[in-house]
């Protein structure tokens, strides 16, 4: 038995001094102590050789190469690891930006072989700073280059990332320099808070991220990587959301083009060179223009602009976004693939894009009188989502009085009263709450209020007899809302 004790007794001696050691390691801090040493050791067999990346080149230009290390650097896990690091707050709020401090080292990993930056600053008059590159000189040939280019792509990207967006407007200047005034962009319009059916808006952000990779496939095909749009539909549809949602969702500048102010056709021209790449291109009330006779810009200009020479060499990463409010009567050469690759119709609110109004402007998902709104629709009558958006900001404080003045609107649209009716009723509705949906007193007016809320309904229910009446003559009538479609 003794036999038999030694070696179990040993073995838990030596887990207890290996536990131990771990502890003493981890906790004391000597495992950083430890890889320094064993680091140092390494060195002794490996040569290795020194790039310099200077702030400023001979020049006192400012050197890009260190700005895109320094956003690179930034961004890597390692930079924790670093002994000193300085804080900052960055563009957006609670963004907190990491900078390595000067003289330190931090390591990074590239295809398998390891190397060290070094924040180096000379506590000269110049204060001249310099980034250094520590590789082994057997990696040199290997990861070099590719390792520049994957600082450069990652920069690139952090860079749009954080790149604050902006509006540019055309103005009347005959200096070519200063055709373009810009304005922080800050509309609040994503895809998640655009009305439009969920299938047709997966596609088309589909069709965008398809786009942000297509640079290679563009040029291979030897056309100007760029995207064109046309927008169309009524008045107050969600046309110039979509575009702000567009221009978020990836991050580009947004160049308002107003053609009434636009010269002649060279001057578009001048408007075109003048933009940027990662930017969208817009033109609104496309159709209004083209139907002007007076406008100092032609046909030819409008078509040479959309898919000229011009265009093919100075167009690259730009999505081009044209709306209308019809396309009926434009010039066909205006809409044929080349020009216009996507056609979006933006109809009328139907109950899909009245649910997700109802979510964003009162934060119901559901609600009782859903079915007599969708019963509405189903009848042919609509507003747009401008209209209903208008009636459920007056009624934000009460989701029923919101849904309720919907209903009330949409009961007046076969009448051809819609628009009248809801500026009626913004005003009613803003002098008077109702004791349902606030449980308060409404003091002296509490018997006209009643006696309102009567004769509305005693309305309502003569309006809805009257529908079931004529459902027969519904059916029978085209559909004025065509589907939304979309060229993807």
């Amino acid at each position: 038995m003794k036999f038999l004790y030694a070696p179990i007794l040993l073995l838990f001696v030596i887990l207890s001094l290996l536990f131990l050691l771990r502890v003493l390691l981890f906790k004391t801090g000597l495992i950083y102590i430890t890889k320094k040493w064993w680091r140092s050791i390494e060195d002794c067999f490996h040569v290795y050789q020194f790039f310099k990346v200077p702030e400023f080149n001979e020049n006192m230009q400012k050197n890009h190469l260190y700005c895109e290390v320094s956003i690179y650097l930034s961004s890597i896990a390692s930079i924790e690891d670093s002994d000193f690091i300085n804080l900052f707050t960055g563009k957006k709020p609670h963004d907190i930006v990491l900078h390595l401090d000067p003289n330190q080292v931090i390591d990074d990993y590239f295809l398998g072989a390891r190397v060290s930056w070094i924040n180096e600053e000379k506590n000269d008059t110049n204060r001249c700073r310099t980034f250094v590159l520590k590789i082994r000189r057997a990696d040199k040939r290997k990861i070099l280059r590719p390792y520049l280019q994957h600082i450069h792509i990652t920069s690139d990207e952090l860079e749009q990332k954080k790149k604050d967006v902006k509006l540019y407007i055309n103005i009347d200047s005959h200096e070519q320099s200063r055709q373009w005034r810009s304005v922080p962009f800050k509309h609040p319009s994503t895809f998640d808070t655009i009305a439009m059916e969920s299938d047709l808006k997966n596609k088309l952000k589909s069709d965008l991220e398809s786009f942000l990779k297509a640079k290679h496939y563009y040029h291979r095909l030897g056309r100007a990587w760029k995207r064109s749009y046309l927008l169309y539909g009524p008045s107050g549809t969600g046309k110039s959301s979509f575009v702000a949602a567009i221009a978020n969702f990836l991050g580009y500048d947004v160049y308002d083009i107003d053609l009434s102010r636009v010269l002649d056709d060279s001057d578009m021209k001048m408007l075109l060179l003048q933009t940027t790449c990662k930017s969208v291109i817009l033109i609104e009330d496309l159709d209004r223009f083209l139907m002007d006779k007076s406008t100092r810009v032609s046909l030819s200009g409008i078509l040479n602009f959309m898919d000229g020479v011009l265009n093919s060499c100075c167009a690259d990463e730009r999505i081009m976004v044209y709306t209308m409010n019809c396309k009926d009567h434009v010039d066909p050469a205006i809409l044929r693939p080349g020009r216009i690759d996507v056609h979006i119709h933006f109809p009328l609110c139907d109950f899909s894009a009245f649910k997700t109004l109802a979510n964003n402007y009162l934060g119901v998902k559901d609600h009782k009188l859903f079915p007599q709104v969708e019963e509405f629709f189903q009848t042919g009558a609509s507003l747009s989502p401008a209209e209903i958006g208008e009636l459920m900001i007056a009624n934000r404080n009460s989701p029923s009085r919101a849904l309720k003045s919907v209903v009330t609107a949409l009961q007046t649209d076969g009448d051809g009263r819609g628009s009248l009716n809801i500026r009626r009723q913004w005003t009613d509705n803003s002098s008077r709450k109702s004791t349902e949906d606030s449980g308060e007193q409404p003091g002296v007016f509490s018997k006209e209020g009643v006696n309102a809320m009567k004769d509305i309904r005693k309305l309502y229910g003569l309006l809805r007899l009257k529908s079931r009446k004529n459902s027969e003559s519904f059916d029978r009538m085209p559909d004025s809302k065509d589907g939304q479609s979309c060229g993807l």
